[in-house]
């Protein structure tokens, strides 16, 4: 049915790779691309291995580089192009894809490589151009974000008239055995982690200092995590898409050995990501030269790969939407919608830990849903934009199974 070119390798690539091959009624043709051929070839490999899926091809690729990307695309001709690459690439990927008629879809929103800033501003401003090219671009097609915004769409179309208050919460209580490791790419989640803190509440943005408010929450088969406010960017495009929300906030558990591995961190300098230079010296003992390094990146090569956690990983992750607001009947009521998602179930399907698991299934959903016919919509949209029925019942047979709660304490 359809024609996908991947870009990307990692963990979450991995998980959105195995899923297109158990569906090869609907993805025909696959291609995986990213800087290294050989990690592409690797991954196509282990798919056949396990799905029996044959003829993926793959290709070398600077995803930085918008002239190379236009010479693979041209090559190709996917119908759609899925960005499983950083958020630092979404607008190479998304200029090339204009330049050659390709459909776009990613996970998270672009970020600058020089600031640690992340917002939908600079990917909205592609709208006109998309529309005009009647082409489709699907923003933020992962859990969160992406199932989270799918799961407010839900609960607006068949539960809500109003929804008023809203709490995303995101928990990991599964165990890799490390002393310090992060679930992605640990450049992107450190950037994440030490921002402030950001929420709505009544028509405007609040800001808090990183990590500032935090309560224990409690978790369906888990129990009780701390969970920390954090600035994430679903809120941003929720916001607007359901202007009747009050309040919107995202909270998300950290452990306190994570936490204090992290002020470390950001007490040496360590999260650093501006250049420095020092005194290197030569690999052959002749000398030493003056040398550039991003300290965060350099912490980024000597953390453990996350995609390299699975096979011990024990637990579980949590993720849901805790939403109160004026119900059908026109009374208040509150509903908690989330997926509990096995760490071990994860690795033994794919390869890789839960939270690859739970971003990589739903960017496979999202292009389905594109392939199928059910979103098309030229421009540039994020998901809650779309019906979610159809993505909702897909999530029950793909992997990701959903519950619901109905006026239960949210405890917020």
């Amino acid at each position: 049915m359809g024609k996908v070119l991947m870009i990307g390798a990692g963990g979450v690539a991995t998980v959105a790779a195995h899923k297109m091959a158990q569906n090869p009624q609907v993805f025909t043709e696959i291609m995986i691309a990213s800087r290294t051929k050989a990690k592409c070839d690797r991954l196509a490999a282990a798919v056949e291995k396990a799905t029996g899926y044959k003829g993926i091809q793959t290709a070398q690729v600077d995803a930085d580089n918008v002239s190379e990307l236009v010479t693979l695309f041209n090559a190709y001709k996917p119908d759609m192009v899925v960005n499983l690459a950083l958020p630092y690439q979404d607008l190479t990927i998304m200029e090339a894809c204009l330049l050659t008629g390709c459909n776009y879809l990613d996970t998270a929103n672009y970020e600058p490589k020089d600031e640690a800033h992340f917002e939908y501003s600079w990917q909205w401003a592609y709208r006109e151009r998309f529309e005009k090219a009647g082409l489709t671009a699907i923003l933020g097609c992962g859990f969160d974000p992406g199932v989270t915004s799918i799961y407010t769409a839900y609960a607006a179309k068949h539960h809500f008239n109003e929804i008023q208050y809203l709490d995303i919460v995101d928990c990991n209580a599964g165990d890799h055995h490390k002393a310090f490791a992060t679930n992605f790419n640990p450049e992107i989640n450190i950037r994440e982690i030490t921002q402030k803190g950001l929420y709505w509440e009544n028509g405007q943005w609040v800001e808090t200092e990183p990590l500032e408010i935090h309560k224990d929450l409690t978790y369906p088969e888990i129990g009780p995590r701390d969970s920390y406010l954090l600035h994430h960017e679903e809120i941003e495009s929720l916001v607007i898409n359901y202007p009747t929300i009050k309040r919107a906030r995202f909270w998300m558990t950290f452990g306190q050995q994570y936490l204090k591995h992290l002020e470390v961190i950001q007490n040496i300098g360590m999260s650093r990501i501006d250049e420095i230079e020092y005194e290197a010296p030569l690999a052959d003992g002749t000398g030493t030269a003056r040398v550039k390094i991003v300290p965060l990146q350099f912490l980024k090569a000597v953390l453990p790969n996350p995609q390299d956690l699975g096979e011990n990983y024990e637990g579980q992750t949590s993720i849901g939407c805790r939403i109160r607001g004026i119900g059908k009947d026109g009374k208040e009521h509150t509903y908690y919608v989330y997926n509990n998602c096995s760490h071990r179930a994860a690795y033994e399907e794919t390869g890789m830990q839960g939270v690859s698991y739970t971003t990589g299934v739903p960017a496979m959903i999202g292009a389905m849903m594109f392939l199928t016919g059910q979103w098309v919509k030229p421009g540039v949209h994020n998901v809650e934009e779309f019906d979610p029925d159809p993505f909702m019942e897909q999530l029950n047979t793909q992997g990701l199974p959903w519950h619901e709660i109905h006026d239960g304490d949210l405890e917020l």
